[in-house]
């Protein structure tokens, strides 16, 4: 079973269905069942839960109950910087697809020269004597 660390919003959306709606929690003693501060306001992982939590306070707030019920990896999302599609990458993928990289490319080739070209300078070729190079 794969656990991992709550987001702030998490820990945050947690404390405030906590404090607001758990019949268990008291403001002065923490949780009254077990005569001790609240497990779920100091929870940092995924993982197990107050049983009067998951059941009774968590189904107040559908997308945290979503977020913290997902045991599987949540797979990483990348944005294409070429046309702004999200999708999920194959070990270090840049861009959405094979259409999107040749792209890429083209403009780097064409920018990598446009700068060697300036850097470089103007080179006169043509050295015929109408046109002298200067």
């Amino acid at each position: 079973m794969g656990y991992r660390e709550l987001t702030r919003q998490e820990k945050t959306a947690i404390r405030k269905l906590v404090v607001q709606w758990c019949a268990n929690y008291d403001r002065d003693t923490g949780c009254l069942p077990l005569d001790c501060g609240c497990y779920m306001l100091g929870k940092i992982w995924t993982g197990p839960m107050c049983r009067y939590f998951r059941q009774a306070v968590l189904p107040l707030d559908p997308a945290l109950e979503q977020a913290l019920a997902q045991e599987d990896v949540v797979l990483e999302r990348r944005v294409c910087p070429l046309c702004g599609r999200s999708f999920v990458p194959k070990r270090r993928q840049l861009y959405c697809s094979s259409v999107c990289q040749a792209e890429a490319n083209r403009r780097k080739s064409r920018a990598r020269m446009r700068n060697k070209r300036a850097k470089d300078g103007f080179r006169c070729y043509d050295l015929s004597p109408q046109n002298p190079c200067k």
